[in-house]
């Protein structure tokens, strides 16, 4: 029986579609490619008029959420095809979606991911898992992160406390505790790349800030990184979970509006790196036992945020997950290939430790590719 999944991942920075081909055969998962495509630039803009309030939004996201399916079906097809797989050599499609809104706290708390898995399903002829997020949260949990059972399967060590940091659009945290003695935990630490994007975006045109080359022009402000990170939700207990609701360019501008001081966009871009990088290590500090961290995400690229983070850590060794064998851009769309993979094995894919759920969870829902 085929042991090939792929996995789907487009986070909170909107920058496409990763797809992860691994293999399942072996005692470890094996990752065979993992490749990245954008979205189209109408459907780009219309994701980011989706994450607020607009007109007519609810037609908006029904035509998004079919047009996404196509773009991660054609995605998927198309690294099979580099690969050289048949579709019926795939056992299932894992896909995370694209999120939209998450607002998981409160009285009937959701977080809303678009990208049809019945319409992946029939375009791919394969099996799709989806869905993944409103079981933990039916269960009172926060829906995120989910990454945690999957960095335990993989990156857990018997003599040493890990800790994994995927730094995307939003940063979070898993603490891998030695010998499995206590619990493993996880959570988002607040933004990741998503502030640094957006601003660089506004001033640059660009996407992202290559390496980090454009802040590195300037220094950190510490009258605006005082501001920015007394947010309340720095100071809230874990299980948290975050995302553009919270942190977005308006909350940013409101802040720097508000200072009597005058910023260049440099200065303000590695403001928020280091923003980033001491939201990040506060939380890495919190677990004295740990001296190894591995970074993956996209944020791993970035050599000025790194060396912010490296900066605030004194007393633990920082990497990346290239160093277990696992290249950082592809972490979290192997995440999904395992989340589906651990869906049609009834592995526990959420864990309440994490999330704050009432218990773990098998999660996941199931749309056939084929009938037979």
């Amino acid at each position: 029986m085929s042991q090939l999944y792929v996995g789907l991942m487009s986070g909170t920075s909107m920058d496409g579609v990763d797809v992860a081909l691994v293999d399942f055969s072996g005692l470890h998962p094996h990752l065979l490619d993992c490749q990245t495509f954008p979205y189209p630039k109408p459907l780009l803009e219309e994701l980011h008029q989706l994450c607020g309030s607009s007109s007519d939004e609810i037609v908006l996201m029904g035509h998004a959420d079919r047009a996404i399916a196509e773009v991660f079906a054609q995605a998927s097809l198309q690294v099979l095809r580099d690969n050289y797989i048949r579709p019926d050599q795939v056992t299932a499609i894992g896909s995370h979606g694209q999120t939209i809104r998450h607002f998981p706290a409160g009285n009937h708390g959701f977080s809303l991911q678009i990208g049809d898995p019945n319409t992946l399903a029939v375009i791919t002829g394969i099996d799709v898992i989806a869905d993944f997020r409103r079981k933990d949260i039916a269960l009172g949990g926060q829906g995120a992160p989910l990454v945690p059972a999957f960095h335990k399967a993989v990156f857990a060590h018997p003599k040493q406390s890990r800790i994994v940091i995927n730094i995307g659009g939003i940063a979070n945290l898993t603490y891998l505790p030695k010998d499995g003695l206590g619990k493993v935990l996880g959570y988002d630490t607040g933004p990741g790349n998503t502030l640094m994007d957006l601003w660089c975006n506004k001033h640059t045109g660009q996407a992202y800030d290559f390496k980090g080359e454009w802040a590195a022009q300037s220094t950190v402000s510490g009258s605006l990184l005082d501001s920015l990170i007394k947010h309340d939700y720095f100071s809230l207990s874990p299980p948290k979970s975050t995302g553009r609701e919270l942190f977005n360019l308006p909350w940013l501008e409101q802040h720097i509006s508000k200072s009597a001081k005058t910023y260049s966009p440099q200065e303000v871009q590695a403001t928020l790196a280091m923003l980033t990088a001491q939201t990040i290590a506060q939380e890495i500090l919190r677990f004295p036992d740990v001296e190894q961290v591995y970074v993956c995400g996209g944020g791993a690229k970035n050599e000025f945020l790194m060396e912010c983070l490296e900066s605030l850590l004194h007393e633990c060794e920082l990497s990346t997950t290239e160093s277990l064998g696992i290249d950082p851009d592809a972490v979290e769309a192997m995440a999904f290939a395992w989340l589906a993979y651990a869906h049609k094995h009834k592995i526990v894919g959420s864990l309440a430790s994490v999330t704050g759920a009432s218990r773990d969870a098998v999660l996941g829902t199931f749309c056939p590719g084929h009938e037979s």
